[in-house]
């Protein structure tokens, strides 16, 4: 009755016995429904007790196929306990409720379950996932457990990407890529190696923790085999595709065998040597070693002769001793080869009275003659002394000879040679005509001074007995030297004019009538090699005459540039070298995921031979980092084929590989078509592109286009642009940025941002666009870009002001800020490229080089003498920043020379001779010494040296 009456005095509002409170409800239709709107309070009148405290909590679930989930709570003290689900009350019907005692506490515990479906979670469209949580009343309030998720549970069939098979050689890096089918929760991913699965914890060499990948970082023999990548998660298992990798190993020959004896015991034959392809052995299909097995060499072995007597000789007169003598020769012929000398006697002598003279009552023919040894002995000492001075005379007269043939006829007024080559000096030429003096034409006694006046690098040397003992100080010590400052240009200003006489300008282009017997006088017929063999495809070009002297060929504003070392040309010879650049469609199809980071440069006449490396400079668009690319460097065979001839990071005898931020140096000893490709190994790897944006007005005189460039950060690709823009009249409306782009495959957009409103608008649907992944990384086929058109209101708006947003997804980002007057006349000029590079193409001789030739010829005959202490070639690396691959230059006749030449095609641009003098100095090479030197020498020098170098 208590309970009935309390519900009669709710009135309109609903009595929920459950509670001890009513609540408003909106007729007995809505108390039937159970809406789940129904509004419950979230506290009771305050009352002594505890407030609810939850022994069990929901957890997040998943719906796996069509089976529902139960969610649970349990709390104490608690009167009822009711979940709520997307922020509605459950109907009391569907909670299934427990009660008991907590016997140590005395309070009551309440638990409580709910049934969620599939059904439910499907149904429900919200911004977040499908959720529950529980309210707990007690006599003291209400408490609230935490929100558990229910999301249904799935995994795809297919996976995003299968692992694809590989053949690598031993020892190189194995990634295989694998990304799991999409499910819900997200897919465990296991690999398995010939269905046995792979722990990596096991086997420091593999690594499986990288986004899913397979990494294997140094490949075995037994790495060989069908892997599969297994996806899992609750709902359900999923296999790739098995990726069969084999790992090869590629023949190597053994060292050759000694060389077999002739073949012949006399005469013309041969005589060989083998080596076999077991170092190893090829294996699972690796090549095999190229070359010969066998080497045979024509051998003579020389016949013996025997020796055979000449005829006696006349008999001489008779001596007062009464005998007289005969000799004979073993010279005919003489023995050679081995062949036995002549039996018998040399030399007869007998009595010439027939044994009637007598002396101290003995036959003459039985005494031995005093005076005839005494008289021997005169004529023997006597042909001794003739001997010793004719000796002396040509001696003298060699001496002589020499010092008026030297280079140089200097005195020596420091003891240190080198040091004069890092600091002013001046010297005098002594015989007018020499072709080794500075200028020939020079008149005798004509001293020549330079002085360098820049930034001094001084130090004090680290090892104070080289002053005395090293061999640094002896090749060219009869330079006289005024000491100044620890620097070598002040050398180098003076050497520059060393082969002045001889010299030809520095390019040749094509129908140039000069005649070249001027270059070589001695060679009547040199061999220039001219162009007709060059492609006619879309190419840069440039050309310049080159001879022993060496020289420098730069292609204008592109980066790419070619050092032709002094001496690497035979000194009878003079070559027409020329260099070019493919701007057309590639010849290079990359396979896979390789990508051009380069143009193709081509150099050449390819039949040229070098007897020196050359060194070869190309840009690249790599932000490099061995972590994340594999970088190889290709050529162009014969057939139109690439093939590669070594990974930059590799250790090769036949080339050099030297990789800097924006170019690469290569060393190599033939002429050819050259150039970088990158396999990325992570989505980490960069790519560095060029954004510009440029504008020009369009044929109806109220548009004006904008068009924006995504090109690889080389300057002649940016020139290609360039270009194509000034045959359109577009204008370069912002400096060039760069962007890095990743291989994470998220795709580019381009968007105009800020326009001004009222005075411009866009036409419709082109305010951003975008760009897919896979054309921006491979935009080296052709410039990558986008248009946008703008519209002014009026003819009188003349100003333009926007932002231009390049932005990769999940990436980097650069904005592009136009401020420009689309008027002709106001517009600002921004320079496309700095000219430097662009006044000399072509340079040969010493002006080409930043270290002079002598300072070259000391520092090699110093560095390439082994030094006990350490201190020789491979330091002179080290100092320069070449620290691997050393193997490279040891097999050179000059390491140090290959090294300097290397530090010539690295710093053509700054020429920091300051950096070189100072590694040269921390070696405890050289050594600086101040001396007085006269302000007009001083005035002149820095002259000299600025007109040569152009400043």
């Amino acid at each position: 009755m208590g309970t009935a009456a309390a519900g009669g005095g709710c009135g309109a509002r609903r009595w929920l016995p459950w509670l001890g409170l009513c609540f408003w409800a909106a007729g007995a239709a809505a108390a039937r429904g159970a809406d789940n709107s129904e509004v419950l309070p979230d506290s009771i009148p305050s009352a002594p007790g505890t407030l609810p405290h939850f022994i069990e909590e929901p957890e997040d679930a998943y719906i796996i196929k069509s089976y529902p989930i139960a969610l649970r709570c349990k709390a104490r003290p608690a009167m009822q306990i009711f979940f709520k689900c997307n922020g509605e009350w459950v109907h009391q019907n569907e909670h299934v409720s427990e009660e008991s005692l907590d016997e140590s506490s005395g309070l009551k515990v309440r638990e409580v379950f709910i049934n969620v479906t599939r059904q439910q979670v499907e149904d429900f469209h919200g911004p977040e996932d499908y959720w529950c949580q529980c309210v707990a009343w007690s006599h003291l309030g209400t408490s609230k457990s935490r929100k558990a998720s229910v999301r249904i549970a799935y995994l795809r069939k297919n996976f995003e990407q299968d692992p694809q098979g590989r053949e690598v050689p031993i020892e190189g890096m194995i990634v295989l890529h694998c990304r799991p089918p999409e499910g819900v929760p997200a897919a465990e991913v296991e690999w398995l190696k010939n269905e046995e699965p792979i722990d990596s914890e096991q086997d420091e060499n593999i690594d499986t923790r990288a986004d899913h990948n397979l990494i294997i970082r140094q490949a075995r023999l037994s790495d060989s085999g069908n892997y599969t990548c297994m996806a899992a998660n609750i709902v359900a298992k999923r296999r790739s595709l098995s990726a069969t990798v084999v790992v090869y190993v590629n023949g190597g020959w053994s060292s050759w065998t000694e060389w077999s004896a002739c073949n012949v015991r006399c005469g013309r034959g041969w005589q060989k040597r083998s080596r076999t392809c077991t170092n190893p052995a090829p294996l699972n299909g690796g090549a095999f070693c190229e070359g010969m097995s066998v080497q045979k060499i024509t051998c003579t072995a020389l016949c013996p002769v025997d020796g055979s007597w000449e005829v006696w000789s006349e008999w001489s007169v008779c001596s007062p001793e009464c005998e007289h003598l005969r000799i004979r020769e073993c010279t005919a012929p003489p023995p050679r080869n081995g062949g036995k000398f002549c039996e018998g006697l040399s030399q007869e002598s007998e009595n010439c009275t027939d044994g009637l003279c007598i002396l101290d009552k003995k036959p003459l023919h039985e005494i031995k003659p005093q005076s005839i040894e005494n008289a021997s002995d005169i004529a023997l000492y006597s042909g001794l002394g003739a001997a010793v001075v004719a000796v002396a005379v040509l001696v003298i007269g060699v001496t002589l000879y020499r010092r008026s043939h030297s280079d140089y006829g200097v005195d020596v007024i420091d003891s240190s040679a080198l040091t004069g080559g890092f600091q002013t000096f001046n010297f005098k030429t002594v015989r007018q005509g020499n072709s080794l003096l500075l200028n020939p034409a020079m008149q005798p006694d004509l001293t020549v001074s330079r002085t360098y006046s820049g930034p001094i690098c001084l130090q004090d040397p680290l090892d104070k007995e080289l002053m005395t003992e090293s061999s640094l100080f002896n090749p060219l010590s009869d330079i006289k030297v005024k000491v100044q400052s620890s620097f070598m240009v002040s050398l180098g200003v003076s050497e520059r004019a060393e082969y002045h006489g001889k010299n030809h300008s520095g390019t040749f282009p094509h129908g140039n009538n000069r005649g070249f017997s001027t270059i070589h006088p001695r060679n009547k017929t040199p061999y220039i090699q001219n162009l007709s063999s060059l492609p006619t495809r879309t190419e840069l070009r440039t050309t310049g005459v080159f001879g022993h002297l060496g020289g420098r060929l730069v292609m204008p504003n592109t980066g790419v540039s070619l050092l032709i070392p002094h001496g690497a040309i035979p000194e009878e010879n003079s070559w027409e070298i020329y260099m070019s650049i493919n701007q057309g469609e590639p010849s290079l199809q990359s396979d896979g995921s390789e990508v051009l980071l380069s143009p193709e440069v081509t150099c050449g006449p390819p039949d040229m031979l070098v007897t020196t490396p050359f060194a070869l400079t190309i840009p690249h668009c790599a932000d490099v980092s061995s972590e994340h690319w594999n970088i190889h460097l290709k050529k162009r065979t014969q057939q139109g084929k690439w093939e590669e001839v070594m990974s930059v990071e590799d250790e090769s005898t036949s080339c050099y590989c030297l990789l800097d931020p924006f170019a690469c140096h290569v060393l190599l000893d033939s002429f050819g078509t050259y150039a970088l490709t990158g396999e990325p190994i992570t989505d980490c790897a960069v790519k560095q592109l060029k954004v510009a944006v440029f504008g020009c007005m369009s044929c109806n005189s109220l548009d004006y286009n904008l068009r924006v460039y995504c090109v690889d950060n080389t300057p002649c690709a940016f020139q290609e642009v360039v270009s194509d823009e000034r045959h359109q009249g577009g204008q370069l409306l912002e400096e060039p940025k760069l962007l890095h782009f990743k291989g994470n495959t998220f795709s580019l957009q381009i968007s105009v941002l800020d326009i001004p409103p009222f005075l411009w608008r866009i036409k419709p649907f082109t305010a951003c666009q975008e760009v897919p992944f896979s054309r921006v990384w491979s935009s080296n086929r052709q410039p990558l870009h986008c248009a946008f058109s703008l519209e002014r209101y009026t003819p009188t708006t003349t100003q333009l002001s926007c932002k231009i947003c390049i932005r990769q997804l999940k990436g980097h980002e650069q904005i592009l800020q136009v401020q420009t007057s689309i008027l002709e006349s106001e517009r600002e000029t921004i320079t496309f490229f700095a000219q430097e590079d662009s006044t000399f193409p072509a340079q040969t001789g010493p002006k080409a080089f930043k270290i002079p030739y002598s300072i070259r010829q000391r520092i090699c005959a110093t560095f390439d003498t082994p030094n006990a202490k350490g201190k020789d070639w491979q330091m002179l690396a080290q100092k320069n920043s070449i620290n691997r691959n050393l193997s490279y230059f040891a097999t050179q006749s000059s390491p140090s020379a290959v090294i300097l030449n290397l530090w010539e095609a690295r710093h053509q641009q700054d020429g920091d001779l300051d950096s070189l003098a100072c590694a040269l100095e921390e070696i405890g090479r050289t050594h600086s010494k101040l001396s007085n030197i006269t302000e007009s020498q001083l005035e002149e020098a820095d002259f000299n040296y600025s007109r040569q170098n152009g400043l």
